[in-house]
């Protein structure tokens, strides 16, 4: 399963977010899962739902700790038996451009 999360501070008075944020990239990269950080996102790669979610929520315990409102944006794609997604959609999408 694939988890696309954007967890940021929300209600500060800042606009900056990015040490927070960096907080919450962290707990993701310590949990040894496939992941990637985009400007908007990170996505991590699980073989369950309680084993991407108790990252997710770690992520979140991570900026709550330094800001006392979080909001979180989660997308997911669920489909069991599946490995190597978060690299291999891609890779679909690389190769059919190519066709083209």
């Amino acid at each position: 399963m694939l988890v696309a999360f954007s967890v940021a501070p929300s209600g500060g008075g800042s606009d900056s977010v990015g040490d927070v944020v960096a907080d919450a990239v962290r707990v993701v990269r310590e949990s040894g899962l496939p992941n990637e950080t985009t400007s908007m996102f990170t996505t991590i790669e699980a073989e369950t739902w309680d084993e991407a979610m108790d990252v997710v929520k770690r992520a979140v315990e991570a900026v709550q700790a330094r800001s006392p409102r979080v909001s979180l944006v989660l997308k997911a794609d669920i489909r069991p038996g599946r490995t190597g997604q978060l690299t291999a959609k891609v890779d679909r999408v690389e190769r059919a451009l190519e066709e083209r």
